[in-house]
């Protein structure tokens, strides 16, 4: 995961309004699985990033992905 992904994360998941239990049910997680995902403690399969994006309605990349640029 980026450096930024867990503020992207914690970003977006604030703008709109979920909860960290919120989001975990959307997963398919646990709430304390889906919380140190956001402070970058656990890594991710591409498939639950996958589920996150989608929940944003974004690619896994826009939150996952450092650019070399």
């Amino acid at each position: 995961m980026k450096t930024n992904a867990n503020e992207t994360l914690k970003s977006l998941r604030i703008q709109n309004a979920f909860t960290y239990q919120q989001m975990a049910d959307k997963c398919g997680i646990c709430k304390a699985y889906y919380w140190q995902i956001e402070h970058n403690n656990r890594r991710l399969s591409y498939e639950l990033a996958k589920k996150i994006a989608n929940i944003f309605k974004l690619r896994p990349d826009d939150i996952f992905y450092e650019s070399t640029n």
